[in-house]
């Protein structure tokens, strides 16, 4: 009775009290799915391109890049250009520079005073230095001469060789005592004394040159640039 004075009799169809809560509750929402998209990748830096010679940062050493093609050409040319210096400094060794010799060594002393010609002196020229197959009147090294077209071998002393040195100080000296020779001759008239012995082995003529009754080759022995002749050859390494 009192189902039917405060609502009247309940049906089965009726929802009861909590049922309608429970309908009228709004649904709990889910969370929304996590996306799966990934993140974009950041840009790929850009490589560092290394000199051909460079410092490792990691390890702080020096080494050549790995690149053979982008390398090789500078590698190639700091070779050749190394190689080509070292040949010059071996052409300056063995021949020197025209005008400037960088390894002289001033073992010869002071170049003492030309003697004064006498009236016996008649010979003269105007010498160079013997280039060619023309040699008339030229100086070969410290103790030959060519003079009026023969082939003089100048008695009593030996020179430095400088066609075929064993070291290069005796290049040095050999070129020092061939222009020391050179500038007595041009210097004034001299006069040419035979020796014992006419020509030597070799076909040159045996001759001593002198001005006002000196040597001329005494004045290279004076001076460093020559040896008095013992029948052989000494050494000058």
């Amino acid at each position: 009775m009192l189902a039917k004075i405060y609502g009247g009799e309940k049906t089965k169809d009726q929802p009861d009290g909590k049922a309608k809560r429970q309908a009228k509750a709004k649904p709990v929402s889910q969370s929304k799915p996590v996306s799966q998209n990934k993140p974009s990748p950041r840009p790929a830096k850009r490589p560092k391109v290394h000199s051909p010679l460079h410092f490792d940062e990691p390890r702080g050493r020096m080494r050549f890049a790995s690149n053979a093609k982008k390398n090789g050409g500078w590698l190639g040319f700091a070779i050749l250009a190394a190689s080509l210096c070292l040949i010059a400094f071996g052409l300056v060794l063995r021949f020197g520079i025209p005008g400037l010799d960088l390894f002289q060594e001033r073992e010869f002393t002071t170049a003492l005073t030309a003697p004064v010609a006498g009236p016996e002196d008649t010979l003269s020229a105007r010498f160079g230095i013997c280039d060619g197959g023309n040699r008339h009147n030229c100086v070969v090294d410290g103790d030959t001469i060519w003079f009026a077209g023969d082939k003089i071998r100048v008695l009593d002393i030996n020179t430095p060789e400088i066609s075929n040195p064993q070291c290069d100080r005796e290049l040095v000296l050999g070129r020092a005592a061939t222009q020391r020779l050179l500038q007595l001759l041009n210097d004034g008239p001299f006069s040419l004394e035979s020796g014992p012995e006419e020509t030597d082995r070799y076909g040159r003529k045996l001759r001593r040159i002198t001005r006002g009754g000196q040597s001329l080759g005494d004045i290279l022995v004076a001076e460093g640039l020559a040896e008095r002749w013992q029948g052989h050859r000494s050494g000058w390494c």
